[in-house]
């Protein structure tokens, strides 16, 4: 009687509502008997919508009233609140109260959950039960097999002579061993604690006994947050020793939670280390605190006799720690609150120890209040930038005492919904206030402090507020010609408040440059623009390409730039300046506040780019800038000359130009560079190429920058970058990468590593140098990591070690 519904009701037989019940009954106790997706009988029940119907779908439906059983035979198939059952046979024992499917019986829970087996004996209270020859295949892809399992109290489920791996079968070979697997005596899961333990246990790798482990337990594999010791982790420094590390996880609440790590290096002793996690609705933080009291800081000595990495100066035994922590909270919509602090007894702990999350070379600690609606923006932090560097506290070269307090830095930026005279009108705001208690100061003779070539920083306090509006709108031409008239305004006011020290320093440097060395103790400026840009873009089709040619000519007028053409404004943010066809076409070229362009200027220049049916792509831009007007600001020089040997010094601009290509095969090229507006002579140059395919991926990289002396660079600068990867087998992978100066015929840095991957294991493998040109110290870093998925994480984030060549 193949397709019999039937529907659970009071009214129904009794002998109907025995078989039906013992079919539901199987099928929702089936399900929580496997430890990998187990849940109580109330759980099962609410994935059962109410007033479900239960099709049954068998061969034969038979009723024993005297033996009191209920059996349905062959191709039996049962479907139930979006769960289905397949087997050969189906019977239920009312006096027994027992219920048994036997012949190929799967299961597929409504969550995905699949379960095969040949036998299943289970009492109707889902308590006890027998399953013989399981397979179970979770919804996340992770397998359990077993020879025979019980269940027992409804807690407990034992798996005898069973395996569990997360690697998916192979479906050309589905009896190739997985890449790894656990094959154990007993596998038992406690569905009260949500642990799966392993007993008289072989870990198998590549189908290879790899260990032997008696007993070991994980938490259960639907399970996120379980207490328990995570994979513990390796290190090696030459001065710390071989380290490992043992790290115990705390889940403390379903919001909370707290990682304790324990260290033990051979050279240093024990370091150990806490992190507390905790969530909101609105946000999240975190905690971090790290300490240990080392054991043999002579290790830190470097080859002139100096402690350079182990705290303060004459107390070598000094304990080392840190604190950090970072947040960020949604305040509503709008607004977002955060903070990323670091603090540390040294300037080198976290690094030296590869504290996570707070081993950068360079770390700003930053609080921070953001806002963001429409066109709003909003941003107030206040900032600490920490310098990890193994060098002597009082060495005058040293960076980390040179750097700031920014207190605080503000953006602000507004673009009003309605149009203004057809155009469109945009307002920026940025403040800041600084104090340093160092002065950054660079020297051209170390032994001669009179030799001052730039004042990147000044000792004391410093602070400055921009306002800026903006209106341009475009016309277009019956010829297509595209008219941008361009007006802003900028102000600025600011104080400054130098030392003694660095009022001494930018007389000197005044000095050597013979300029005005009049420092302002306060400042204000204004600058207005009037500026108009033309753009002309000409189309040329054919039948398999199409090409944009687009002339291009802006002209900006304003006054000169105040307070220029000596040393009397700090310059903190606008020390970073290249010119290239990038910032061709910008109306203010420095990259920061305190300078600004001033005089009238034209830039000059023509866009080009094609496309083709094939999928190649190519662009270009070639032009040159001309100060027409007024005085040349990037011709005046400042704290750190930041326009010399730039390319705009003169009234005539160097050249500019990029040349660069893409395909569909995934290689890309370009070409750029700066060239004299007289001989045409490479000032500046980058050449670029990469490939990304199989099996082979590269990247190469050429630069060359001519000596800037008044920037510091007193000789050419050649640098060549080569990276590879190739794909050696389907999971195999080989890269490397190397930087070599030609300059000074110095191997920079290089790398080479190789890899494995597959759905379920990842092994990494990367040995690494980098060297310091200045002290030829060669500092090398091995590192490997062993990833098993389900299970965890084994290996080094950083090892290394130090040498002088």
């Amino acid at each position: 009687m193949r397709g019999a519904v039937l529907r659970i009701h009071r009214q129904a037989g009794s002998a109907r509502l025995y078989g039906a019940s013992a079919l539901a009954c199987l099928l929702a106790c089936v399900v929580p008997s496997i430890p990998a997706f187990a849940q109580d009988i109330s759980d099962m029940a609410a994935d059962v919508p109410a007033g479900s119907q239960m099709l049954l779908a068998a061969d034969t439906l038979v009723y024993d009233n005297d033996n009191q059983t209920v059996t349905a035979v062959g191709g039996v198939q049962i479907d139930y609140g979006g769960n289905r059952l397949v087997a050969q046979r189906v019977e239920y024992n009312r006096n027994t109260k027992r219920l048994v499917a036997s012949g190929n019986v799967e299961v597929v829970n409504s969550d995905g959950t699949k379960i095969y087996s040949q036998h299943v004996d289970i009492t109707d209270d889902f308590a006890d039960g027998f399953v013989n020859a399981l397979r179970v295949e979770t919804v996340d892809k992770a397998y359990f097999a077993a020879e025979s399992a019980e269940r027992m109290g409804g807690v407990l489920t034992t798996f005898h002579n069973g395996v569990y791996t997360a690697c998916e079968p192979c479906e050309d070979k589905p009896d190739k061993a997985p890449t790894w697997r656990i094959k154990a005596r007993k596998i038992i899961w406690n569905g009260e604690k949500k642990t799966v333990r392993f007993e008289n246990s072989n870990f198998e790798f590549f189908g290879f006994p790899l260990a032997y482990l008696p007993a070991f337990e994980i938490a259960d594999p639907t399970v996120k947050r379980k207490s328990g010791f995570l994979i513990p982790g390796i290190a090696y420094k030459s001065d710390l020793g071989v380290g490992v590390k043992v790290p115990y996880y705390f889940a403390l609440s379903p919001t909370y939670d707290l990682t304790v790590t324990g260290s033990g290096y051979t050279k240093q002793g024990f370091l150990g280390e806490a992190e507390w996690r905790q969530r909101f609705n609105n946000g999240q933080y975190s905690l971090k605190i790290a300490g240990i009291r080392q054991v043999d800081p002579d290790e830190f000595i470097d080859s002139d006799g100096h402690n350079v990495d182990s705290g303060a100066a004459g107390d070598p035994n000094k304990f080392r720690g840190m604190m950090g922590t970072k947040g960020q909270f949604a305040i509503n919509p709008r607004w977002d609150f955060g903070w990323d602090v670091l603090l540390q007894t040294d300037k080198n702990f976290s690094r030296t120890y590869a504290i996570e999350d707070f081993n950068d070379s360079v770390h700003r600690s930053s609080i921070y209040l953001t806002g963001l609606n429409g066109r709003n923006y909003f941003d107030v932090r206040a900032m600490r930038f920490e310098v990890q560097e193994e060098t002597l506290s009082d060495d005058p070269t040293a960076r980390a005492g040179k750097q700031p307090w920014v207190l605080p830095s503000l953006d602000y930026a507004y673009i009003p919904d309605m149009a203004l005279g057809g155009g469109q009108l945009s307002f920026n705001v940025n403040a800041q206030a600084i104090s340093r208690d160092r002065l950054d100061r660079v020297l051209a003779d170390p032994n001669n402090a009179a030799s001052v070539t730039s004042v990147r920083g000044i000792e004391g306090q410093s602070g400055r507020l921009t306002a800026e509006a903006e209106w341009k709108r475009t016309f277009t031409t019956d010829g297509g010609l595209l008219l941008t008239p361009l007006l802003a305004l900028r102000g600025d006011a600011g104080y400054v408040n130098a030392s003694s020290g660095s009022l001494n320093a930018i007389n000197q440097m005044a000095s050597n440059l013979g300029v005005d060395d009049d420092m302002r103790s306060s400042l204000a400026r204004f600058m207005a623009t009037a500026g108009l840009e033309m753009r002309w873009p000409v189309l040329f089709s054919s039948a398999s390409s199409s090409h944009i040619f687009e002339p291009m000519a802006q002209v900006f007028v304003r006054p000169n730039e105040q307070y220029v053409g000596g040393l009397a404004v700090p310059n903190e943010d606008a020390q970073s300046f290249v010119f290239d066809a990038t910032t061709l076409f910008e109306r203010d070229k420095f990259s920061g506040y305190d300078r600004l362009e001033g005089g009238t200027r034209a830039n000059v220049g023509l866009r080009y780019s094609g496309a083709y049916d094939n999928g190649w792509s190519t662009n270009a831009l070639f032009g040159q800038s001309y100060q027409l007007d007024g005085q040349n600001s990037f011709a005046a020089p400042d704290l750190v000359n930041v326009g010399a040997d730039s390319g705009l010094e003169t009234a005539t601009s160097d050249y500019v130009g990029l040349v660069g290509f893409n395909s569909p095969s995934g290689l890309s090229g370009s070409v750029s560079g700066r060239f004299d507006e007289q001989s045409f002579e490479v000032r500046r140059a980058e050449v670029k190429a990469a490939y990304s395919g199989l099996p082979i991926s590269f990247s190469a990289k050429y630069a060359f920058i001519q000596a800037q002396p008044l920037y510091g660079f007193t000789t050419d600068r050649h640098e060549v970058t080569l990276g590879a990867s190739t794909q050696l087998a389907e999971n195999w992978r080989v890269f490397g990468t190397g930087t070599y100066d030609l300059e000074q015929s110095v191997l920079v840095k290089d790398g080479v590593g190789f890899a494995y991957s597959d759905s379920c294991f990842t092994y990494l493998m990367t040995f690494s140098e980098s060297r310091d040109l200045s002290t030829k110290e060669v500092s090398q870093n091995i590192g490997f990591n062993l990833s098993f998925r389900t299970l965890g994480d084994f290996g080094s984030t950083q090892s290394s070690f130090n040498t002088v060549q």
